[in-house]
């Protein structure tokens, strides 16, 4: 496995362990405003940074964004979870969390399995 997919692995665990311990729950601090799936997580290069001073380019989670919507607000959102290519952008709030689980299951599988280099 490439240093790139090491990192990308590590991120991806990361980001599984955060919503299985229940980290997209709402804030306490703000329990008015929903959480965003991704965004609101520390493997957001951007995360508590209102001026977003990263672009989202440089996020090792935009090899998954199809090309057409790179360009989005939150590209992130856009990652295929499933077959039928449904996203974050395109489930209700509960559906979205739980397709984002099963697909980060999925692809730490699936880099699990890559040999190392």
């Amino acid at each position: 496995m490439s240093n790139e997919n090491c990192k990308l692995l590590e991120k991806l665990k990361f980001e599984l362990a955060f919503i299985e311990d229940g980290g997209y729950g709402r804030s306490v601090r703000t329990p008015h405003t929903p959480t965003s799936l991704f965004q609101d997580s520390l493997t957001c290069l951007n995360f508590g940074d209102p001026s977003h001073a990263h672009p989202c380019a440089e996020c090792t989670l935009m090899q998954y964004v199809p090309e057409s919507r790179k360009n989005e607000e939150i590209p992130c959102h856009h990652i295929p979870l499933d077959r039928e290519s449904r996203t974050v952008s395109t489930l209700e709030a509960s559906e979205a969390e739980e397709s984002l689980k099963l697909w980060l299951h999925r692809e730490i599988d699936r880099l699990e399995g890559e040999p190392v280099v």
